[in-house]
Order: structure tokens, then C-alpha cells, then sequence
């Protein structure tokens, strides 16, 4: 009886241990897939982000406005066809939407821009990223700063209903045009320096910038910003406001 007993012991004992080093190593192996498959997808959000994330303007304070020469030639902005797109983020997502650019001209000389400026209608910022209805609402009222006892998280656009933006001169680096100009936003002017694309056809003038960034608490736009206020925790929207300038412009006599 002894020796049947400990030969079904010794029997059970021997294949625990083989079951149990084998779940180990299964164990072990699974972990380290499962790890390698959280450092890929680690490593793809990374490289999404870095591909979709726009160069940054130089900022600096503002300067003169460029003059142009009396030989130049003028051209007014179409504002039904000229806008300014826009994307905000933070740690959950994005919003993105347009602002309206308003009156605006710009002397030309040979294809070239000598100088020019154009008006922001603040009033006019629409997200594109929501559907008709309550949100959508909330959060463009909350920009435009309409919401009482929120007037001044954004743009607060009853005390500043536009912004402007004037040229202040425009520079070659490598194969691209650099604009230079002033950007007032809230009452508070930054000069800013971007890459564009600029096309005189006929009567026509185009300005259409790359997507850049900007620190909008340069301006004064501190809501939510984590450089302003402190424990916010993941609760807070990043500074960097992406931009993109589209001007269309005609030739006036």
C-alpha cells in the first residue's frame, strides 16, 4: 500500500512540476510579447505625432511694417474665399475649425509682396470637428468668450472683436519664402515668422502658408495652460496653437 501510494505521489509530483515549468515559461513568453506589442504601439503613436505636429513660428516682439514703393500695385482680399485654419490640442483629442479673415491689402511688385495687413474677425471662430447642437455651441461660445464669467479664458471677442496681422517683410530660407509680420490678438502684438506659398496670376494674388504653431499664452490666451497654472493634472490644453493663412487677393485699379 506504501509503495503504490508513494509511486502515485511521486507520479502526480513530477507532472506538476512539468505542467508548472511549462506555464512558466508560457507565462514569460506571453509577457514579453505583450510588452513588445505596448513598445510598438508606444513607438507608432510617437512617430504619428512628430509627423502630424507643424513647425513652430519664430516669435519675437513686434516690428516696423514694412513699406512698400509707389510703384507697387495694389490688391484687395476676397474675404468670402481668405480664412485662417486652426487646431487645438489636448491630452484627449483635438478641435479644429476656421476664423474669418476680414478687409485686407497688399502691395505687389513683380510678383513680390512688399507689405500688406488684414483684419481677424474674431467673431467669426466655427469648430469643424462637431456636429450642429450643444457642444459645438459650448465650445465655440467658450472661445469667443460669450459665456458669462468666462470672457476672458480665450479671445474674448467683446472687448477684442478682431485681430490683425501686418506684413513686416518676407525672406528666402533654402527653397521657401519666410512671412514676416505682426499678429495681434487681445490687444497684444508678436512678430511671427512662417513659411509660404506665393502665387500673381493675372489679376489674382495668393498667400497660403504651411501649417505652423503658436504659444498662445504670448497673447494672453492662458486658459488651461499648464506654463500658467499649476496642478491641472491631464486636465489641461497645450499651448501650441497649430495655424495654416489662406489669402486670396485681386488686383485693385
Amino acid at each position: 500500500m506504501s509503495l503504490i501510494f508513494f509511486t502515485f505521489l511521486n507520479f502526480y509530483l513530477c507532472n506538476y512540476l512539468i505542467t508548472f515549468g511549462f506555464q512558466k515559461k508560457l507565462y514569460k513568453k506571453m509577457k514579453k510579447r505583450i510588452l513588445n506589442v505596448f513598445m510598438l504601439a508606444a513607438i507608432a503613436v510617437v512617430m504619428v505625432n512628430c509627423k502630424d505636429k507643424a513647425k513652430k513660428a519664430n516669435t519675437s516682439e513686434a516690428e516696423a511694417a514694412a513699406i512698400s514703393e509707389s510703384t507697387t500695385q495694389k490688391y484687395v482680399t476676397d474675404v468670402t474665399k481668405s480664412s485662417i485654419e486652426w487646431k487645438g490640442f489636448k491630452p484627449t483629442g483635438t478641435h479644429h475649425g476656421t476664423v474669418n479673415i476680414d478687409t485686407g491689402v497688399f502691395q505687389v511688385n513683380d510678383g513680390a509682396i512688399q507689405s500688406g495687413t488684414f483684419l481677424i474677425d474674431m467673431n467669426s471662430i466655427v469648430s469643424l470637428d462637431l456636429e450642429e447642437g450643444k457642444m459645438k455651441n459650448n465650445l465655440e461660445n467658450h472661445l469667443k468668450g460669450t459665456v458669462e464669467g468666462k470672457e476672458g479664458d480665450f479671445f474674448n471677442v467683446t472687448q477684442f472683436p478682431t485681430g490683425a496681422f501686418e506684413v513686416t517683410g518676407v525672406s528666402d530660407e533654402g527653397d521657401k519664402a519666410m512671412l514676416s509680420g505682426n499678429l495681434t490678438l487681445k490687444g497684444v502684438k508678436q512678430n511671427i515668422t512662417f513659411p509660404v506659398a506665393v502665387a500673381n496670376e493675372g489679376d489674382m494674388l495668393t498667400i497660403t502658408s504651411e501649417a505652423f504653431t503658436i504659444d498662445r499664452t504670448k497673447w494672453g490666451v492662458n486658459f488651461g495652460s499648464k506654463t500658467v497654472f499649476d496642478n491641472l493634472g491631464d486636465k489641461f490644453i497645450n499651448d501650441e496653437i497649430e495655424l495654416k493663412i489662406n489669402v486670396v487677393a485681386y488686383k485693385k485699379a
